[in-house]
């Protein structure tokens, strides 16, 4: 049998942002498809990012990163084309803090322009293997031969989606 690492976790209720974006990323204050030239790059900040990653579902438990407090609008930075996602695991040995992370990955990817350099972190001293886990989600040759193994895509595939039970037990 598998080992469930939080099986009774504390969830949290989602909360809605109050922040009201000065601009969205398809329109202008005046309703108007915004429309940029070859030279002008379009502005992200973190709101956006948080609502890429807040509705990531937990490989162990049938819950998003956001109800279970992993990621956080305030764990997020944005400087320029450089992206830094922090999340804290429920618990300081949790073995799915890996898995967290790629999904994290795979959404940004999927979902940013490529001229954003994404590192994901765990939170400082929130987990037993930190230095470990941040090489593993920070190396580009790690994290290809990640994604190179079938079971583990279909795993980070149901954290993007919804799943109707955990993903790993």
């Amino acid at each position: 049998m598998v080992e469930v690492f939080n099986p009774n976790p504390v969830i949290f209720k989602p909360i809605k942002s109050d922040k009201k974006h000065t601009s969205s990323l398809w329109i202008d204050d005046d309703g108007q498809p915004q429309v940029y030239g070859d030279d002008h790059t379009e502005p992200i900040d973190q709101d956006e990012i948080y609502e890429l990653v807040r509705t990531i579902y937990d490989p162990e438990h049938p819950n998003t990163l956001e109800e279970l407090n992993v990621v956080s609008a305030p764990q997020i930075t944005v400087s320029g084309n450089r992206i830094l996602v922090e999340f804290t695991p429920t618990v300081p040995h949790c073995g799915a803090s890996t898995l967290i992370g790629l999904s994290i990955r795979v959404r940004l990817l999927r979902s940013l322009p490529h001229r954003f350099k994404v590192d994901i972190i765990v939170k400082p001293g929130s987990h037993q293997s930190e230095e470990a886990v941040n090489k593993q989600l920070n190396d580009k040759e790690r994290v290809a031969a990640a994604l190179e193994n079938p079971a583990l895509v279909k795993t980070i595939e149901g954290c993007l989606d919804k799943p109707t039970a955990s993903l790993l037990f």
